[in-house]
C-alpha cells in the first residue's frame, strides 16, 4: 500500500507542519495550496493514482473543501480516496454535510501529530 498522503491547505505554515509531522513517520507528502491546484497536480500523477489518502482543510480561497470531496467523489480515479478533513472549523453541521458528501474522519485545528497519525490509519484501512 502507498505512503503518499495530498495535503490540501491554504496555510503554507500548516502545510509545512503536515508535512513534518508525517515525513517524520515515513510518510511521502504531496502539498497543494487549494482545490485548483490539487486537481492540477492530481492530473500530473501516475496512473492508477497511488495515494494512501487526501487530507483536506474546509475554507480556501478557490474552492471550499467541500467543494474538493464532490468533485473527488465524482471522479471514478479519486472517488475512493479516503478523505480526511483538517479544519478550524468545529461546527456539528459542516461535520454533518461533510461526512455525507464522503469525508471519513474530521480533526480539528490545532492538532497533534497523534491526531494525523490515528485518522490516516484509521480511514486507510477502511
Amino acid at each position: 500500500m502507498s505512503n503518499r498522503v495530498l495535503n490540501i491547505d491554504d496555510d503554507p505554515m500548516v502545510r509545512s507542519l503536515v508535512r513534518t509531522m508525517l515525513e517524520a513517520s515515513s510518510y511521502e507528502v504531496l502539498s497543494a495550496d487549494g482545490g485548483n491546484e490539487a486537481f492540477r497536480l492530481l492530473e500530473q500523477q501516475p496512473r492508477p493514482l497511488d495515494l494512501l489518502c487526501i487530507i483536506l482543510d474546509l475554507q480556501m480561497p478557490d474552492m471550499s473543501g467541500f467543494d474538493v470531496i464532490t468533485r473527488l467523489k465524482l471522479n471514478a480515479e479519486t472517488q475512493n480516496i479516503p478523505v480526511m478533513m483538517l479544519t478550524c472549523q468545529g461546527n456539528p453541521e459542516d461535520f454533518v454535510t461533510g461526512y455525507q458528501i464522503g469525508a471519513d474522519y474530521y480533526v480539528t485545528k490545532p492538532f497533534t501529530r497523534d491526531q494525523l497519525l490515528y485518522g490516516i490509519k484509521l480511514i486507510s484501512h477502511k
